[in-house]
């Protein structure tokens, strides 16, 4: 194993430390920059699923809307392929 001086393990504490305060110095106010980040996606996340359910209420309330108009022309709502558009009513 290596053996070191005592000079050199004075070096080799020096840049330990001027490490950790050159990282302290270039981190400074980083809480705050990851906090604002994640209430950003948060808040992203949040207007996106607020948005989604009101794009399937909609959704709903169409397919509610489109099996009625079926069943008043006496089309089987079960046999209606969902990918598919409205069948043309029969003549």
């Amino acid at each position: 194993m290596l053996d070191f001086t005592q000079d050199q393990w004075i070096l080799v504490g020096m840049v330990f430390l001027l490490g950790i305060f050159a990282g302290m110095f270039l981190l400074s106010g980083g809480s705050r920059k990851w906090k604002e980040r994640y209430r950003n996606e948060v808040e992203k996340r949040e207007r996106i699923e607020a948005d989604y359910k009101a794009a399937e209420a909609e959704w709903r309330e169409k397919d509610s809307l489109r099996a009625a108009a079926l069943r008043s022309k006496g089309i089987d709502v079960e046999t209606v392929d969902d990918g598919e558009e409205t069948p043309p009513p029969r003549a």
